[in-house]
C-alpha cells in the first residue's frame, strides 16, 4: 500500500498485528506531506522478500525506511545491513513480548558498522518525524511542514498551560 506513487519513505512490519502501531508512522508522514508505502516484509518468515526489499529501497527512491518488528526485532538490523538508507526501528512490545524489551534491546544494540536509529517502544510516530526530519534536510517543503507540525505543538503548551491559569510570559 502507498499514499503515492513515487514513496520517499518505507514503512515495514514484521506482521499484520504491527499494523496498530505503525500506522502511527504512515499517519504522520501523511500530515507532513511526505510520500510513503507500507507492508509486511518478515525477517524469519519471508527472508528473501526482506532481502529483495533492502536491496531495491534506493533504486525506488526511498529516502529512509521505517522497521518496527516485536519480539526478538530482527527486521531493522537486517534491512540495515543489506542498505546504506538510514533505518529507523521501532520496537513493538508484542503479545508474546518480555514487556518489549526484548525489541528494544534487539534493535538498539547493533554492532558499529550496521548503525539503526531507534525510537521508544511503540513509538512510530517518532519514527514517522525522524524520517520526515530525514527528507526535509532536502526538501524546502517537508522542512517548512515540519516548523508548522513543531509550532503546533507549542501552541499546544501555551494553551494547555493558560486554561491551568498560568501566564504566558515565557
Amino acid at each position: 500500500m502507498s499514499n503515492n506513487n513515487n514513496p520517499q519513505v518505507g514503512i515495514i512490519m514484521g506482521s499484520k498485528s504491527d499494523l496498530p502501531v505503525m500506522q502511527d508512522a504512515a499517519d504522520i508522514l501523511k500530515e507532513l506531506g511526505v510520500s510513503y508505502e507500507i507492508t509486511i516484509v518478515s525477517a524469519h518468515r519471508t527472508p528473501q522478500r526482506m532481502v529483495n526489499y533492502a536491496q531495491a529501497a534506493q533504486q525506488r527512491g526511498l529516502k529512509a525506511i521505517i522497521a518496527g518488528a516485536g519480539g526478538a526485532a530482527h527486521l531493522p538490523g537486517m534491512v540495515a545491513s543489506l542498505t546504506t538508507l538510514p533505518v529507523i526501528g521501532v520496537p513493538v512490545k508484542s503479545r508474546n513480548s518480555i514487556d518489549g524489551w526484548d525489541s528494544i534491546l534487539s534493535i538498539l544494540q547493533m554492532p558499529n558498522g550496521v548503525p539503526v536509529a531507534t525510537v521508544a517502544l511503540n513509538a512510530a510516530k517518532n519514527a514517522g518525524i525522524l524520517a520526515a526530519q530525514m527528507v526535509g534536510a532536502f526538501d524546502q517543503t517537508v522542512q517548512q511542514n515540519l516548523q508548522n507540525y513543531k509550532q503546533s505543538l507549542a501552541e499546544k503548551v501555551k494553551n494547555d498551560a493558560r486554561e491551568l491559569g498560568g501566564e504566558d510570559e515565557f
